[in-house]
C-alpha cells in the first residue's frame, strides 16, 4: 500500500511538517540546530488530527487500451488482492497559524505523471470578478518542485500585454537547472550520508517523531483492513480516480485541466 510502504507515512509526512512546522530557533550555527528543527516539526505534527477514512480514496490501476497492464495482471500479485495503489487524504493541522486549511496528500503509481511537488493554492483575489467582468481566472499557485528536476515557480494570472483587458496565466520560474547551469546539486541520499559523515542529525527523523507519524496514520490503516476496503480502479497513465478530484473540491481546491507548465520543455 502507498500509504505504509514509506511514501505518505513517512516521505510526505517528513515534507508536510518542513512545510508547515513554525521556524526553528536556529538552522545552523549551533550544536543544538538539529534538535532545533527536528522539535519544530515534532510540535506540528501533534497538532495533526488522525486521518479519517470518510477523508481518504483509495484506488489501484487497471489495464488500459494501450495495452499496459494493471495491478492484478502482474502474476506475483493475488488476483483477489484490494491493495492500494494510489491513496488521497486530507490531513488538518489543530493549531492557530493553519485552523481551517485542508492539507491535500497525495501518491499512487501508474499515474499521468510522475513527480514529487509542493503545490500551495491560494484563495482568489478579492473583487477580481468586478475588474474583469464575465471573465475566468485560474487560482494563483506558489508550486516547488521536488523531482524529477527541481524548481520553484509562482503561477498566477495576469492583465495581458497591450490592449486587451482580459487575464493569462503566466509564471514567475526558478528552475534549477535552467539558473544554476554550472553548480553541483547532490540528489537526497548524497546529503544524508554527507550530514551522517559530518556529525548533523537534523535531516534524520527522531523516534518522537516517527511515533507521531504512525499516530496520525495507525487508526485509518487499521480501520482500511478490518473493513477490507476495495480500492475504486482507475485506468493506468490516468490522473486516478475521479473520486479523489472530486473529495478534494469538497475542500476548495480547483485543478486547473488547462494549464500546462512549459519549464521541461524548454
Amino acid at each position: 500500500m502507498c500509504i505504509r510502504d514509506s511514501i505518505m507515512q513517512n516521505h510526505l509526512m517528513q515534507v508536510l511538517s518542513l512545510l508547515a512546522m513554525e521556524a526553528p530557533v536556529t538552522v545552523s550555527g549551533s550544536g543544538m540546530s538539529g534538535n532545533h528543527i527536528r522539535d519544530s516539526k515534532v510540535a506540528l505534527l501533534k497538532a495533526i488530527a488522525e486521518v479519517r477514512l470518510d477523508d481518504m480514496v483509495l484506488g489501484q490501476y487497471v489495464k488500459d487500451d494501450q495495452g499496459n497492464p494493471g495491478y492484478l495482471d502482474d502474476p506475483t500479485v493475488p488476483s483477489d488482492s484490494t491493495t492500494a495503489t494510489y491513496a488521497t487524504a486530507i490531513l488538518k493541522i489543530q493549531n492557530q497559524r493553519w485552523d481551517g486549511v485542508p492539507f491535500i496528500m497525495k501518491a499512487g503509481k501508474a499515474l499521468n505523471e510522475r513527480k514529487a511537488e509542493v503545490r500551495i493554492q491560494f484563495k482568489p483575489a478579492p473583487a477580481v470578478g468586478m475588474l474583469f467582468g464575465g471573465q475566468s481566472f485560474s487560482r494563483n499557485e506558489l508550486v516547488m518542485l521536488i523531482q524529477p528536476d527541481e524548481a520553484v515557480y509562482l503561477k498566477c494570472s495576469t492583465k495581458a500585454p497591450g490592449l486587451r483587458t482580459e487575464p493569462v496565466t503566466s509564471e514567475l520560474d526558478l528552475t534549477y537547472k535552467n539558473r544554476f547551469l554550472d553548480v553541483y546539486s547532490p540528489d537526497a541520499y548524497t546529503r544524508l550520508i554527507l550530514e551522517s559523515l559530518r556529525g548533523k542529525q537534523a535531516t534524520f527523523v527522531r523516534s518522537d517523531e516517527l511515533l507521531e507519524s504512525w499516530r496520525i496514520w495507525t487508526p485509518v490503516l487499521q480501520q482500511i483492513e478490518q473493513q477490507q476496503v476495495e480500492p475504486i480502479p482507475y485506468g493506468f497513465g490516468t490522473r486516478g480516480p475521479k473520486a479523489a478530484d472530486e473529495l478534494v473540491a469538497r475542500y476548495g481546491y480547483v485543478h486547473d485541466k488547462d494549464y500546462h507548465w512549459h519549464a521541461n520543455d524548454q
